[in-house]
Order: C-alpha cells, then sequence, then structure tokens
C-alpha cells in the first residue's frame, strides 16, 4: 500500500480523490490538509461520505507520503511548493494551471494519459490537465498526431457549475445558474494554452486557429463538448484513425450511440462519436468534469506511476437513471 495525501481538502476535486483514494485497492489516505477546516471531521464537509470515514482535516502535513496531490486554487501550487518541502522520493500531482505548460523552468509532465503514458510512468512530478482542456484534446489530438490537422478548428462546448470551484459568485449561484444558460470567455479561456501546446506537439508544423467557446450549462457537473475541422478523407477513415489511436487507452472510447451526458457523469471515461457533414468531420466528446476532468484522472496518473492496473479504484458506473 502507498500512502496519500491531500492539500487543500475542502474542494470538489479533494471531496471526489477522497472517495476514490478510501476504496483504491493499493493506496491509503494518509492525510487531508485544510487551512480552513483543521480538526474537523472530513464527513462534516463531503457529506457523502457520512458513514466512510472517520478522518478529520489536518492542519500539519506528513512530508514523507508516497503521493501528494494539491487541491489548490490557479497560482497556489507554486506559492506552496516554494514555502513546503517533500521528501525526495515523494510524487507531486497538481490539479491546478500552474504546471501545465512546459516552459523548460520546471521538471513537471502534462498528465493526459492517452498521449502520455510512457512520460507519466516515469515522471516524480504531475501537472493534471484541465477540465475542457482534457475533453477536447481527447477530441482533435488524434488529427494533430496524423499531421491531418489543416484548417480552423472549431470548438463549443459547455459545463456544469461544479467545474467552478465551490466559491460562490454571481455566476455560481443556484438563483442564477438554474434555467440559465450563457457563453464565457470566448476565444480566450485558459485552456487553450494547454491545447495549443499539445496540438504543436503532435504536429509540429500546426499553424490553424483553434476557436473556443465555452458555456455554463444548468446542470452539475459533466462536460459536453463539439468541435468540428475540415477533413477530406471519409468517415471510415476517421474512425479508423480513432479507434487505432485510443485501441489501448482504459477510458476513452469510440462508440456509435449518440452522447448524452448521464453515459459518463461518475466515471472517468471520455466518450467519442465521429459524424461527417460534407467535408467537415464533427467530434463529440463527453467527461465527467470533476473525474475524467480533474480527480479521477489524477488517480489515472497515479495508477501509472506506481504501475498499478491504470483502473484501479476507478472501475465507477455513471448515474445513469
Amino acid at each position: 500500500m502507498i500512502e496519500a495525501g491531500i492539500i487543500g481538502g475542502a474542494g470538489y476535486t479533494a471531496g471526489e480523490l477522497i472517495r476514490i483514494l478510501l476504496r483504491h485497492p493499493a493506496a491509503r489516505l494518509n492525510f487531508v490538509y485544510s487551512t480552513s477546516q483543521p480538526g474537523k471531521p472530513v464527513a462534516a464537509v463531503h457529506q457523502d461520505l457520512l458513514g466512510e470515514t472517520d478522518l478529520t482535516f489536518s492542519g500539519e502535513i506528513n512530508k514523507d507520503v508516497d503521493v501528494v496531490f494539491l487541491c489548490l486554487g490557479h497560482g497556489n501550487s507554486i506559492k506552496f511548493l516554494l514555502e513546503n518541502q517533500f521528501s525526495e522520493n515523494t510524487k507531486i500531482i497538481d490539479l491546478s494551471t500552474d504546471y501545465r505548460m512546459e516552459d523548460g523552468k520546471h521538471s513537471f509532465v502534462y498528465g493526459l494519459p492517452e498521449f502520455k503514458k510512457e512520460e507519466i510512468k516515469h515522471a516524480n512530478f504531475i501537472a493534471n490537465p484541465g477540465c475542457f482542456a482534457t475533453a477536447i484534446s481527447l477530441a482533435i489530438l488524434p488529427l494533430a498526431k496524423a499531421n491531418l490537422l489543416n484548417d480552423e478548428i472549431h470548438i463549443n462546448a459547455v459545463t456544469g457549475a461544479t467545474g467552478a470551484g465551490t466559491s460562490l459568485s454571481e455566476t455560481t449561484h443556484f438563483t442564477w445558474r438554474d434555467n440559465n444558460f450563457s457563453a464565457y470567455k470566448s476565444f480566450e479561456h485558459q485552456h487553450l494554452n494547454e491545447i495549443k501546446q499539445s496540438l504543436e506537439l503532435l504536429q509540429p508544423n500546426h499553424s490553424v486557429e483553434v476557436n473556443f467557446i465555452p458555456n455554463r450549462g444548468n446542470f452539475s457537473r459533466g462536460i459536453h463538448a463539439t468541435s468540428y475541422t475540415r477533413f477530406s478523407g471519409s468517415l471510415e477513415e476517421a474512425k479508423e484513425l480513432y479507434q487505432e489511436t485510443y485501441k489501448d487507452a482504459a477510458f476513452t472510447f469510440v462508440v456509435e450511440e449518440e452522447l448524452h451526458l448521464k453515459q459518463v457523469v461518475n466515471t472517468n471515461k471520455c466518450l467519442l462519436k465521429l459524424q461527417k457533414f460534407g467535408n467537415k468531420l464533427l467530434i463529440t466528446s463527453i467527461i465527467d468534469n470533476l473525474l475524467k476532468g480533474a480527480s479521477g484522472q489524477a488517480i489515472q496518473n497515479m495508477n501509472l506511476i506506481f504501475g498499478f492496473e491504470e483502473t484501479a479504484g476507478l472501475k465507477l458506473k455513471a448515474n445513469y437513471f
């Protein structure tokens, strides 16, 4: 058994990590650190865990755990690691944006398992991808890997309210979000940088525009993304390319069925559906923003680092009904 710790334990992603780690066959949750809840029972905050654990939030850190997950606000992971040192054997998995861009100044590996599996297996530090970036990258990266992105990409995606975290704001309050729908950060969302970085890595001559319109939905969790671009091949050729790309993927599947979020919510899956309209290829992708888009993918990365079965702790059933 490996020992795991969580830094920043009161938010949604930490709650999902706790839920998974409590049932993981090869990991034990050693501590959940929180500056806002020290001494308080974990289940008093994450009430879906009532009766599941007697853990309390810790005001102290065990620096010798095997793996630590950083569930801090964007910009705070860098600060935290400057102020706190872990054992040289401790693996660090960061769920913020802080280390996702490869700038040559840090040794974090971008943790998208479908395209970085071998690097992840040998990494000490993982930058967990963003939720939108995961859904969109899995939809379009097979084209880049085959050097087939030659025109603009257009993306429209909608996310559930949990993507904004637990802090209340005007656009996360129930009375604003309920029976409502809105676009935000059009063409400027921060996850665009991650997506473009992956595209350029797989298709170095890539210079086409990525047009991304993110939307807020009036549901709690999940991401539904539609991406399309010009594609000269047939639908059968596209399906063959995607099926070959993901033939060994533990959680990403190319399907024929029409997609809806209940197929993936509460799972670590990404489902992809391909359609051809004239000279355009449409790729629809769906994920749970808190699992494949955050905590589930972090556990998937942990499994790869420690040589566990990739699906360990992640064999979760969708809330279909």
